[in-house]
């Protein structure tokens, strides 16, 4: 008789435990169904320890999933699959993305610190008046020389690619709209051309530097450059940045006659469910000390200028990465181009790169 007392008293204790743990754990998701981020970026793009400050601070929990491309992204938040709150993507993106509904407006009424933004990063043609986005980081596309080659200041503009003495020499970044972009505006003309003679001609001028280039490649350049192998390289800033701190011969010039300037963005996706949670990360990293730290542990220019402004000495004034104000004038931003010239764009990317060979 005792041992069945004892028996139904275990029953008893475990099922109690057992209650308690599920009462307990069903407590622990329902607050982290309201107490949760979740946030798409690339990868390495955030310190994480700002994601753990503002987990501390807010009580939100902050899932990050990564993606390795804009279309990946793309795909992923226009099939619905997802429960992304925010997410990355670059200019044309943004662009593309609103005009597919696939972006959810920002209340500017729960933004604070927006003046901490610099006016050559806000009010873009991609997103007008910052409808649906903020931005995150922003660089150019530029040239990456090393010293040990080729002597400072004889390498400042497109057209200097060209001279014959640089056979065999130069790395390219295999990017289509880059690449075309670079051989428009040597020739004057917008990033965004979309007439077909003038990318042809684009495409014939890049031709006739086909022996100046040593390889089309991605990211091979920085293993290239970092290891003394190539004297010349175009790539973007970001990219440069990483490759000047692994090798001091190493640096980076934005032509001033004109180049690219990307940006990266947080954009609120239609599968956004947190909203709570989306203006505090918004609010937390337009923080200048934040936003600061983010910027000195990815390495890339911030657009938020009370941020850069407590930079290092160092990094805020480093031409290279924060070009002069002439330079940034004639700096042009991706537009969202029809399927058709982008396709264009390819094709003849295409062709040069199997006329180098």
């Amino acid at each position: 008789m005792k041992k069945i007392l004892t028996y139904i008293l275990l029953i008893l204790l475990v099922c109690t435990g057992l209650a308690a743990a599920s009462h307990k754990l069903a407590a622990t998701q329902g607050a982290t169904s309201g107490k949760v981020l979740n946030l798409a970026n690339w990868g390495d793009y955030i310190d994480p320890a700002l994601v753990k400050k503002f987990e501390k601070q807010s009580g939100y929990h902050v899932n990050v999933e990564t993606f390795d491309s804009n279309e990946a992204m793309y795909t992923k938040v226009k099939q619905g699959g997802t429960s992304y709150d925010l997410t990355v993507p670059s200019e044309y993106m943004v662009q593309k993305m609103a005009q597919d509904k696939l972006l959810i407006p920002l209340d500017k009424q729960r933004l604070h610190g927006l003046g901490n933004y610099g006016h050559y990063y806000m009010n873009k043609t991609f997103d007008p008046g910052n409808k649906y986005s903020l931005p995150y980081f922003w660089g150019t596309l530029g040239i990456i020389y090393n010293d040990k080659f080729i002597k400072p200041g004889s390498v400042d503009h497109w057209d200097d690619l060209w001279n014959p003495k640089y056979k065999d020499s130069i790395m390219l970044i295999d990017s289509a709209r880059d690449i075309m972009g670079m051989g428009l505006v040597s020739l004057g003309k917008s990033m965004n051309t979309t007439d077909a003679p003038t990318l042809d001609a684009a495409k014939a001028k890049l031709d006739a530097m086909s022996g100046n280039v040593k390889a089309v490649v991605a990211d091979e350049i920085k293993m290239y450059m970092e290891n003394n192998e190539a004297p010349l390289a175009v790539d973007w800033s970001g990219e440069a940045s990483e490759m000047l701190a692994e090798n001091k011969h190493l640096h980076y010039v934005v032509p001033s006659e004109g180049s690219n300037l990307w940006f990266d963005n947080l954009v609120i996706p239609r599968t956004a469910k947190h909203f709570d949670a989306i203006y505090a990360f918004l609010n937390f990293m337009t923080e200048p000390k934040n936003a600061a730290q983010n910027a000195e542990y990815v390495g890339y220019a911030t657009p938020n200028d009370a941020a850069r402004k407590m930079l290092p000495a160092s990094i805020r004034n480093d031409r290279q990465f924060y070009p002069n104000e002439t330079t940034m004038k004639h700096l042009q931003v991706y537009e969202n181009l029809d399927p058709t010239v982008v396709g264009k764009y390819n094709d003849l990317f295409l062709e040069f790169k199997m006329f180098k060979h």
